[in-house]
């Protein structure tokens, strides 16, 4: 298969690919990635409690792949840590981005709003992550754009195809198929720090004021936005 672009790939030929990629190891999509898509690739994380895996398994097959981080300014500090430790073990090429205006002065003007039900969390969410994801994207030139979704994680997630178009560029998702179990196994394997928070009960991580613990009868959309919305916005509104 030769190399292609978003603009010039039929809807047929996604398909084909996408069919191409199932029969292939985790490792062997992102060299296909890396090898058939022009233009610049990134990954994004969150250095959430599963982020080790896609940023040891891309980095070890492009060690300078632009690694962008979203810093809304309200990350846990043991994110901050984490994050700190990730790139120095896996000596990580980071680019941070954050909102253009700092969390004070965005507080000053429109007030904390994550407290101001679905519709105040959709706009913070545009104001904190998608903005500045979008941002990243344009000004790193960004072809094919690396994240580490599962269809496990969530019901929103549970058809997404390994390779996607979205808005002129690739999103590509090496991992969809990998369960829980795969994801604990490959940290084991490799050695890999755990995010700190794992072991207080914390099954995603994201902002402080709106990620909880799992609790007892409850399930993972729980722990994240109060239960309002499972998804933030960064990667089905970009």
């Amino acid at each position: 298969m030769s190399a292609f672009t978003p603009e010039r790939l039929s809807g047929a030929a996604l398909a084909d690919a996408n069919r191409h990629l199932a029969t292939l190891d985790a490792t062997r999509r992102v060299e296909w990635a890396l090898r058939h898509i022009t233009g610049n690739h990134a990954l994004s994380t969150s250095f959430g409690v599963q982020s080790a895996v896609s940023l040891h398994l891309v980095t070890r097959i492009q060690p300078d792949i632009p690694v962008i981080l979203i810093d809304t300014g309200y990350l846990f500090p043991e994110t901050y840590r984490y994050a700190d430790r990730l790139t120095e073990l896996l000596d990580l090429n980071l680019k941070v981005y954050r909102p253009e205006l700092g969390s004070a002065w965005m507080e000053a003007r429109l007030g904390k709003l994550w407290e101001s039900g679905s519709e105040g969390i959709l706009r913070y969410n545009q104001l904190h992550k998608v903005g500045p994801m979008r941002r990243a994207l344009d000004e790193l030139g960004i072809r094919c754009w690396h994240a580490g979704l599962r269809r496990e994680q969530a019901s929103t997630r549970k058809h997404i195809d390994f390779l996607e178009v979205k808005n002129g560029r690739f999103k590509f998702h090496p991992i969809a198929d990998w369960s829980d179990l795969g994801i604990g196994s490959y940290i084991l394997r490799h050695a890999l720090p755990e995010h700190p928070l794992l072991h207080q009960g914390y099954v995603s991580v994201g902002d402080v004021h709106t990620t909880r613990p799992l609790q007892p009868g409850t399930g993972p959309a729980q722990t994240r936005f109060f239960g309002l919305r499972r998804e933030c916005g960064l990667h089905f509104d970009l």
